[in-house]
């Protein structure tokens, strides 16, 4: 059965206390867990796929004792496993799937380090690395929406990599960098899964959404997000000077690119996992949150499949303002951990980044984003 067929269903149910509590305590584990657990910091993949299965197992034994509807069927777990390597088109454009970029283009890295982090470097010493910084974050941020958020991630890694900087650095730029490529690529149905989904969601009446729909309706707000965090980024990154053209020594071994691109794999698919997981959570609850306090609750998609919120609250039902509030704080949220953006994963992999590392940097960042954001929108509501 499909997960929209089962929202119904769960719809027309009323909320089950036992489920409900078993679900919050598991997405409290999944939230808790990175950061008081070494070993489960140090394998954050295989640890959010086991919590994925164990939380969609627990909706499926609700669904098939109340409604005998099974969560597990061939169908999710397809979806799942397809998901990371899915080929789409965008029109007659082939998309390939994350694992596929990431394989690539860490292949190409592993056989060419050297000219094309030679490149990064004296591009970096021609512009300095304020402007370097301020023109990659602003520039890829939004054309993330044009080349797909993986495209951009999978080289913001490998920029971070070779820019000759210590590791705090290297960290700011990555964090700030990925907050604008998480809400530049939502400007067109073509940059990330939640954005196609909103369009898809709102291309009947009355919105009738097409291609640039997000962009009429966000844009006004990200644009100049994406510019603030380009000059932020270059503020923090500071003038550093490049005085010689050392490239770094590359490490990697072929079995390492390869593993990388596994362990992001592992992440999407118990993404999707726990995301299908959690439907009940989101018809139940979350979907009834009134729109100022729904962008606020939205803050979940730091650790939780932000496509799957998307699908489960925007409809045609809601109003505009609605909209804009719900789909701007799940974008925000996103760059606040490791699991909540595409570009997180695919960064983190490559730069070995903990998820303490990664929440001391986007937690506060997010949080000052949400209360801007969060006056800008809501503020001139209320007069």
């Amino acid at each position: 059965m499909a997960v929209s067929e089962i929202e119904r269903v769960l719809s027309e149910m009323s909320p089950d206390p036992i489920v409900s509590a078993s679900l919050f305590i598991l997405l409290g584990l999944v939230l808790i867990l990175p950061f008081k657990v070494k070993k489960v910091e140090e394998n954050l993949e295989p640890f959010f796929l086991v919590m994925g299965i164990i939380v969609v197992t627990v909706t499926h034994f609700a669904l098939v004792t109340y409604a005998e509807i099974p969560m597990w069927t061939p169908t999710l777990v397809t979806h799942a496993l397809e998901s990371p390597i899915g080929i789409v088109k965008i029109g007659e454009i082939p998309v390939l799937g994350i694992f596929q970029v990431v394989l690539i283009v860490g292949l190409v890295i592993y056989f060419f380090n050297k000219p094309i982090y030679l490149a990064l470097l004296k591009l970096m010493k021609k512009i300095g690395m304020r402007a370097f910084a301020f023109v990659f974050i602003t520039l890829f941020g939004l054309i993330s929406s044009l080349i797909s958020v993986i495209v951009s991630s999978v080289i913001l890694a490998e920029i971070a990599l070779a820019m000759p900087l210590e590791r705090k650095k290297k960290l700011e730029f990555i964090v700030i960098a990925c907050f604008s490529l998480g809400l530049g690529a939502a400007l067109t149905p073509v940059g990330e899964p939640l954005s196609t989904i909103a369009v898809r969601k709102l291309a009947g009446p009355p919105y009738y959404a097409d291609f640039f729909y997000l962009l009429n309706l966000l844009g006004i707000y990200i644009i100049p997000g994406v510019v603030v965090l380009g000059i932020y980024g270059a503020y923090r990154i500071g003038n550093a000077k490049i005085e010689k053209l050392e490239v770094p020594e590359y490490t990697e071994s072929i079995r390492a690119v390869v593993m990388r691109a596994v362990r992001v794999y592992v992440f999407v698919t118990a993404l999707e996992l726990l995301g299908a997981g959690c439907v009940p959570i989101i018809v139940w609850y979350i979907s009834h949150v009134p729109p100022v306090a729904l962008y606020w609750v939205n803050i979940i998609s730091a650790f939780l499949d932000n496509a799957t919120l998307t699908a489960a609250e925007i409809g045609p039902s809601l109003t505009e303002f609605q909209i804009k509030s719900a789909l701007m704080g799940l974008l925000i949220s996103g760059g606040m951990l490791i699991p909540g953006n595409i570009p997180n994963i695919v960064a983190a992999a490559r730069m070995k980044i903990t998820m303490s590392e990664w929440a001391r940097l986007g937690v506060p960042i997010g949080f000052v984003l949400m209360v801007v954001y969060f006056v800008i929108l809501h503020v001139p509501e209320l007069f």
